[in-house]
């Protein structure tokens, strides 16, 4: 990752990723957080764990922040990603409730 400097819950979700570290990845999250890519949500622990098993560690995902901007709990990124499933660079939307993740949003592209 370059210096870009995030809020510490959406530091902690990028480093379980790319140590691929499955319980650190829903331990990001709020008990009722989710996972929103391109319309599609999982929620709560089960949801989460089972997006990161198919799209993102189970998937060997690397994530690289490449800009952030943080507004009051809301901290929007551009990242770059190498997995089995998906290559390219994303934008991502992360809202941050009490030092958790209450979700984490890769919006449809075009």
């Amino acid at each position: 990752m370059s210096d870009v400097t995030l809020p510490a819950p959406v530091q902690v979700m990028v480093d379980a990723i790319n140590a691929a570290d499955t319980d650190a990845f829903v331990d990001a999250f709020t008990p009722d957080g989710h996972v929103s890519d391109w319309g599609t949500v999982k929620a709560g622990p089960d949801g989460v764990r089972e997006w990161a098993g198919s799209d993102a560690i189970g998937a060997g995902a690397r994530m690289t922040v490449l800009s952030a901007e943080t507004d009051g709990d809301t901290t929007r990124i551009r990242f770059g990603w190498a997995s089995r499933v998906f290559n390219g660079e994303s934008d991502g939307i992360f809202v941050v409730e009490d030092d958790k993740l209450a979700s984490f949003t890769i919006p449809p592209s075009h």
